[in-house]
């Protein structure tokens, strides 16, 4: 199986990104990047890649899943990522659910969360939380408890878990605070052996390199991403995806 895993994931994604290892957007380049802080693996996500089998995902979260900034239902990261995965893995239907809702906080996230898996069964949940919920403040050892239990709901429910951690925007008014909250989120999951995408560092990383054409990568307010910024970041999101399912491969914390 690891020698069907490895050829599935390795070749594949490198085919899939071949037409533009550099995605670039008004002097905005995307050097795709695994961007996942752990070393977890989702066997079961990898074990359904292998046998050819359906991976139904959902992706749950405010703006950022629900895709404000994009031009296009189809420019969102989620929609991005599904036919990135589609293209990584032939074999497999891969199908991402967009349950974002622009604004919400994370009880409201939640709350929706326990709704959808008491629906349906999904093989993989990708939660992206903390934006709102930094920008607006509180109790932040309540909110660690939010991300506790949202964890807990998911591994209950018996779907594989990766969360999507904050979104980075130069124009934030206390940096400081915001920043306790995306190392709450990191905290929380590693204490729980959960995967993060780490949006937050990426998208810092992408403004050090060329604070100029990280502009391209937002929206014209500054603070949703753009079409391009949606891409980079499924893109970057595809391939820790493939390599977590890869067990022969876990993905370690990646820094550009």
């Amino acid at each position: 199986m690891r020698t069907a895993l490895r050829l599935l994931a390795l070749p594949a994604l490198a085919a899939t990104l071949m037409t533009g290892t550099v995605a670039q957007a008004s002097g905005f380049s995307c050097r795709e990047t695994p961007i996942v802080r752990s070393s977890a693996v989702l066997a079961s996500v990898g074990r359904r890649v292998a046998q050819g089998q359906p991976l139904a995902i959902l992706a749950i979260g405010s703006s950022s899943t629900e895709g404000i900034g994009a031009s296009a239902k189809d420019r969102t990261y989620p929609a991005r990522l599904q036919a990135l995965l589609g293209k990584a893995w032939p074999k497999s239907r891969v199908e991402i659910a967009n349950a974002g809702i622009g604004g919400e906080i994370a009880p409201q996230t939640l709350a929706r969360l326990k709704t959808l898996l008491a629906e349906r069964h999904y093989d993989l949940v990708i939660w992206q939380v903390g934006t709102n919920d930094a920008i607006r403040g509180g109790d932040l050892d309540a909110f660690r408890a939010m991300i506790g239990d949202g964890i807990a709901l998911v591994k209950q429910a018996g779907p594989a878990l990766a969360i999507l951690d904050p979104q980075f925007f130069p124009s934030m008014k206390e940096p400081e605070r915001y920043a306790t909250y995306v190392a709450a989120v990191g905290e929380v999951a590693r204490r729980e052996g959960v995967p993060v995408f780490a949006r937050y560092e990426a998208m810092n990383q992408w403004h050090r390199a060329d604070a100029e054409a990280f502009k391209a990568a937002l929206w014209t307010d500054g603070f949703h991403m753009s079409d391009a910024g949606y891409d980079c970041l499924a893109r970057d999101m595809a391939l820790s995806l493939t390599e977590m399912a890869t067990p022969t491969r876990p993905v370690m914390a990646q820094s550009r």
